[in-house]
């Protein structure tokens, strides 16, 4: 097996202390957001033999596994990070395959560069995630019921916002739903964001249940995602809860620390919350608008120890392992390769110690032994 060096990727809204805390290393004083793990070409983890994606294409089958390689093409199918928000992400949704395929083609014939602001498809895959928080961990997932979210913005007392709550009460519930995501994201940004910015009073003042709006206001004042955001279900995990997130599933992440897991893809639609560019008629062709209150993963056991998270899709597998001081080996030797992350103790994969915040990656076929006390996650595929 293979001991990873990852690249931590400064996004802006990154916390300063999560990642480094995890890592026992002092903080720099710079926002350090997420540590990939896999073989996304834009940072691959770095082993003693290169560069885990070039270790890949030299040897799919060898690397991965016929059935992997069978099922998904000659590459990691998955990238595994340690997120860690230290302020919102931005307000997004996913394709499904047939929606990006189609996107990817169509921009692809367009001629828009792959890396043009105003492109939306950067590839032809689609992107589930899932989060597992290692810390209590705030987000934005799916819509909520409308007259609940009427009654949130109402509770407001701003005379502008009326257009929206009474829009939310009409039926049936998507297209109540979807009128009032088109309607902020199409009114004049003028006048909209003098709206936001009595809403965003208005929350500082309330507190309580709106003071997530007053903070979301702070970052991106005037920004039309500030609204959209409330008609959205607030999650609040609790570390080793679990939230799976689908394609045309609306959601951010607001704070907190997690190990996350997706589809290799960097098929993103914003709705709001960036500076980044929007495009409101694709965006509402992806959205799934409707309203439902987010399942909340818990991990499944199994006799050999192992706590699975169980999701809809093949492309990732992701488990956790807590062990005791003296448990007895776990043996992980699977036909699908692995990487194996530490986030607790000091367990052994094979001969390979692991420090909270360090990983390995195991080819298909390698045996593989963990022992020692701590917690480990384990990310995979289903070939």
């Amino acid at each position: 097996m293979d001991r990873l060096v990852n690249t931590v990727r400064p996004y802006a809204w990154g916390s300063t202390t999560a990642i480094p805390e995890l890592l026992g290393l002092a903080p720099t004083g710079e926002p350090q957001a997420e540590m990939w793990m896999g073989a996304h070409p834009g940072a691959p983890s770095l082993t003693e033999r290169g560069p885990l994606n070039e270790l890949i294409a030299a040897d799919p089958a060898g690397e991965l596994g016929e059935p992997a390689v069978e099922k998904f093409g000659p590459r990691l199918p998955f990238l595994l990070k340690v997120l860690a928000a230290g302020a919102p992400l931005s307000l997004q949704v996913h394709p499904d395959l047939a929606q990006a395929q189609a996107g990817f083609a169509a921009e692809e014939a367009a001629g828009i560069p792959v890396d043009a602001p105003h492109r939306t498809y950067k590839d032809a895959n689609h992107k589930p995630e899932m989060i597992c928080a290692l810390t209590p961990f705030d987000g934005l997932c799916g819509f909520r019921d409308p007259v609940e979210a009427a009654d949130l913005i109402a509770g407001l007392g701003v005379d502008s916002l009326k257009p929206y709550v009474d829009l939310l009460h009409a039926h049936p519930e998507e297209a109540a739903l979807r009128e009032v995501l088109t309607a902020l994201l199409t009114a004049d940004p003028d006048e909209l964001a003098h709206t936001v910015a009595e809403a965003a009073a208005a929350a500082d003042r309330l507190g309580g249940d709106y003071a997530p709006y007053a903070s979301l206001a702070h970052h991106y004042p005037g920004d039309p995602g500030v609204l959209a955001a409330m008609l959205l279900n607030r999650v609040r995990l609790q570390p080793g809860e679990g939230l799976y997130l689908g394609a045309g599933v609306p959601h951010a992440y607001l704070d907190g620390l997690g190990v996350e897991i997706m589809a290799n893809s960097d098929n993103v639609l914003r709705c709001g919350l960036t500076p980044k560019h929007i495009d409101v008629p694709e965006l509402l062709r992806i959205v799934r608008f409707e309203p439902a209150d987010p399942a909340v993963l818990r991990p499944e056991a199994s006799p050999s120890g192992e706590e699975v998270y169980e999701t809809p899709i093949d492309e990732f597998r992701l488990s956790r392992f807590v062990r005791a001081e003296g448990a007895a080996p776990t043996d992980l030797t699977a036909a699908t390769p692995q990487i194996l992350l530490a986030v607790a103790g000091r367990p052994k994969a094979g001969e390979v110690t692991l420090a909270p915040g360090e990983s390995v990656f195991v080819p298909a076929g390698e045996p593989a032994e963990l022992t020692g006390e701590g917690t480990v996650f384990r990310a995979t595929v289903v070939a």
